[in-house]
C-alpha cells in the first residue's frame, strides 16, 4: 500500500488547506451564530472544484480516487463541521449513487451540474419508521404510464434545503420486502415535491436537515436509478462507499482538536509551568495523538482498498464505527484539557464536542455497524 500523494493531489491538498485556514475558519463563528454558510464561501468552493470530487472528469468533475478524496476531506474536516457536512454530504452520499449506478443518460443530465455545484445533491432514505431498520419504508412508488407516483415523508435529510437533486428510496412492491425497494433520482421541481420543516439540531449548524414531503410526486420512468427492486442494495452500496470519506472528515476534526490542545497546553500555565508539563495533561494529549494516528492509518488503508476495487463491507463498517468513536473520545479529551474554556461557546472546542456526537448516529449508527461487522464475521467463520 502506497499512501503517498501524487503532485496534483498534493498541490490541491495544499490549496484546500490554505482555503480552509484563511477563508472558512474566518467565518466559522458566523456560521455557528447564523446557522448558514456564507454565499461567498460556497462560491469559492465551487471555483476550487470541491463539489466535483467524486465525479469523473468526463462529466466535469475532478475524478479523484478515494485515497485522494480522503486527503482533501481530512483538510476540509479541520473546520466548522456544518461546512464540512454540506460539502461531504454532496460529494458523498448525495452524488455517488448516480456516479456508480446511473445510466449514461442520467450521468450526462445530472453529473455536470453537480460537479460545478450548480446543483446540490442529497440522499433520502430515513423515515419516521425507517432509520436503522431501513427496510421498513412507508414511502411508495406506483408506476402509472411513463411516470412513477411517489407518496411519503422522509426526515433528517442532510442538505434538504440546499439540494436540487435527491436520491430517494421508495417501495415499488411491498410483498418483496427489501427486494421491493427502488431508488429514484428526484428533482426538487418535480410536481408533488416539497421541503418540509427544518429540524433544529444540537450541532452541525450551517448544515440544514429537514423533512421532504412527496405527495403524488411525479417522477419520470427514466429516473429510476439502477434496476427496479435494487434500491435497498443501492442504498447499502452508497452508504458503504461514503464511510472512508466520512472517517477522513472525522480525522481532520480530530487533528484540529489536537492542534488546538497542543497550542493551549503550551501557553496556559498552572503552578508556575505550562500545563503540558503536568503528567495528567500530557497523558491526555498523548492518548489523543495515538488514536488519531491509528485512525489515519485505518482510513487510508480502507481508501486504498476501495481504489483497488476490493470488497470492503466489513472494513468500511469497522472504519465508520472506529472513526466516529475516536472523534467523540478526542473531542471529550480536548474539552477536559481546555478546562472551563473548553465549555465556553466563544471557543471552537465546545462546537466540535457537540458536532462529534452525530457521527455515531448518522449514515448508520455505531450499533448498526457492529451488526454489519458481526454478520460478515459469521460468513467468514461459518462452519
Amino acid at each position: 500500500m502506497d499512501f503517498n500523494f501524487d503532485e496534483d493531489i498534493q498541490m490541491l491538498k495544499n490549496s484546500v488547506r490554505d482555503f480552509i485556514q484563511t477563508e472558512v475558519e474566518a467565518v466559522a463563528m458566523e456560521i455557528e451564530r447564523e446557522d448558514r454558510i456564507p454565499e461567498h464561501i460556497i462560491e469559492m468552493s465551487k471555483e476550487m472544484g470541491l463539489f466535483g470530487l467524486s465525479i469523473p472528469e468526463e462529466y466535469g468533475g475532478l475524478g479523484i480516487g478515494m485515497v485522494g478524496k480522503c486527503a482533501l476531506y481530512e483538510e476540509i474536516g479541520a473546520t466548522h463541521n456544518g461546512y464540512t457536512t454540506l460539502v461531504g454530504g454532496h460529494t458523498g452520499i448525495g452524488t455517488v449513487g448516480i456516479v456508480e449506478m446511473g445510466n449514461e443518460a442520467q450521468k450526462q443530465k445530472y453529473l455536470p451540474r453537480l460537479a460545478r455545484g450548480d446543483s446540490i445533491g442529497a440522499f433520502a432514505l430515513t423515515e419516521p419508521s425507517a432509520g436503522s431498520n431501513a427496510t421498513n419504508l412507508k414511502t411508495t412508488a406506483v408506476k402509472r404510464g411513463d411516470k412513477y407516483i411517489l407518496n411519503g415523508t422522509k426526515h433528517y435529510i442532510t442538505n434538504a434545503t440546499e439540494a436540487d437533486i435527491f436520491t430517494v428510496m421508495a417501495v415499488t412492491d411491498a410483498s418483496k420486502g427489501a427486494k421491493g425497494i427502488t431508488s429514484f433520482i428526484v428533482e426538487k421541481d418535480f410536481p408533488g415535491f416539497q421541503v418540509g420543516a427544518i429540524e433544529p439540531k444540537m450541532g452541525l449548524h450551517g448544515s440544514q436537515s429537514a423533512e421532504i414531503i412527496l405527495e403524488d410526486c411525479e417522477v419520470p420512468i427514466e429516473n429510476v436509478l439502477g434496476k427496479e427492486g435494487e434500491g435497498y442494495v443501492n442504498a447499502l452500496k452508497i452508504l458503504a462507499n461514503g464511510r472512508a470519506g466520512l472517517s477522513a472528515r472525522n480525522l481532520g476534526s480530530c487533528q484540529k482538536l489536537l492542534d488546538l490542545s497542543m497550542q493551549f497546553t503550551q501557553e496556559r500555565e498552572q503552578f508556575g509551568v505550562p500545563i503540558i508539563e503536568h503528567q495528567a495533561v500530557a497523558h491526555m494529549v498523548s492518548e489523543m495523538a495515538v488514536e488519531i494516528e491509528a485512525l489515519r492509518s485505518f482510513t487510508y488503508r480502507i481508501a486504498w482498498m476501495v481504489d483497488q476495487g476490493q470488497k470492503v463491507i466489513k472494513e468500511a463498517a469497522m472504519l465508520k464505527l472506529y472513526g466516529s468513536e475516536v472523534y467523540n473520545r478526542v473531542a471529550d479529551k480536548a474539552v477536559q484539557v481546555h478546562g472551563g474554556i473548553g465549555y465556553i461557546s466563544d471557543y471552537p472546542i465546545e462546537r466540535f464536542f457537540r458536532d462529534a456526537r452525530i457521527t455515531r448516529i448518522y449514515e448508520g449508527t455505531s450499533e448498526i455497524q457492529k451488526n454489519i461487522i458481526s454478520s460478515q464475521l459469521k460468513k467468514e467463520y461459518s462452519l
